[in-house]
């Protein structure tokens, strides 16, 4: 009988009835949950008629909580492993390039230390459909300008009860532009700027409570040193900014404001297939959980 207790109370103790420390789970938790992450490079067109599959495994550790800039007590530590499945076929629409494209992430998030009551989740998260229209397109000179709306589709797995989910339970919508541009013969500059909007997710917590969230805001930029055709190194920094967000109708005073700085390379082995690493950190963190590590590798093929 007591060890039914215990199990009992384990079970208790790895639901939303967390406190301040669930609610931080939940809203930092699901994968790109406040930004449209972009790597070197996406802004580029290709010919009518190009199709790309691309593979993601993205390794992330936080062990560090802050409010309002304060970094608080403890121990806390949330690991991801996400994996993402992206396919892309580029057309010409009404003159324009336009390459509709799926994202499908999965993988798992696990609490440990201050968060191991919190437990872990695993599975499939929300589809993400989206389009860049090319209102740029100077391949001769590098240079590109597009602008992509993406839908986020709530199909990912949820549970209330659970304090970290690989789905978010509401829709999303995001409109990004991004430019590129050669600024001598080895080096690029990559910019992107995004604002996402958020639907409500009604049932938050064991209460199936409503949260709201206001917009938030990234900017991104990179520079790319092309060592030959194939093969360039790249720095990149990020900021986000906004996306407070409210929970039965009460402010949580958790406004972002990111700062995270990012190393990588892209290497074309073959014609047709590209690897890309990167390494990144939170350099500044208003509210949340603070990355500590970010590793991103991608493979991507071209058809």
């Amino acid at each position: 009988m007591k060890r039914l207790k215990e199990a009992a109370q384990a079970r208790r103790n790895r639901r939303c009835g967390l406190g301040s420390v669930a609610a931080l789970c939940a809203m930092l938790a699901a994968p790109q949950a406040h930004a449209v992450d972009v790597d070197a490079g996406d802004y580029t067109a290709l010919p009518a008629g190009t199709n790309l599959l691309m593979g993601y495994y993205q390794y992330a550790t936080r062990d560090a909580a802050y409010v309002r800039g304060h970094k608080q007590a403890g121990d806390p530590r949330l690991d991801s492993h996400i994996g993402i499945l992206r396919g892309v076929h580029f057309t010409e629409i009404g003159g324009f390039i336009v390459d509709p494209q799926f994202l499908l992430p999965f993988g798992q998030l696990k609490g440990k230390d201050d968060l191991s009551a919190a437990g872990s989740a695993s599975g499939v998260g929300d589809l993400i459909l989206a389009a860049t229209v090319w209102l740029v397109n100077r391949p001769e000179t590098g240079t590109y300008f597009g602008i992509t709306p993406f839908l986020y589709v709530p199909t990912g797995k949820y549970d209330n009860d659970d304090a970290l989910n690989i789905g978010e339970n509401r829709w999303k919508f995001a409109l990004q532009a991004g430019f590129i541009t050669k600024l001598t013969d080895k080096v690029s500059l990559d910019l992107a700027g995004d604002v996402m909007v958020y639907g409500k997710n009604d049932k938050f917590g064991p209460s199936r409570e409503t949260m709201k969230q206001k917009a938030s805001m990234q900017f991104q930029g990179f520079l790319r040193y092309h060592m030959s055709d194939a093969w360039d190194l790249r720095l990149g920094v990020s900021h986000t900014i906004g996306g407070e967000t409210e929970v039965a109708g009460m402010d949580q005073g958790d406004r972002l404001r990111t700062t995270k700085v990012s190393v990588g390379t892209g290497w074309f082995i073959r014609p047709d297939v590209q690897l890309l690493a990167s390494y990144g950190r939170d350099v500044s963190v208003r509210s949340g959980l603070r990355e500590d590590d970010r590793l991103n590798l991608r493979v991507l093929k071209v058809f």
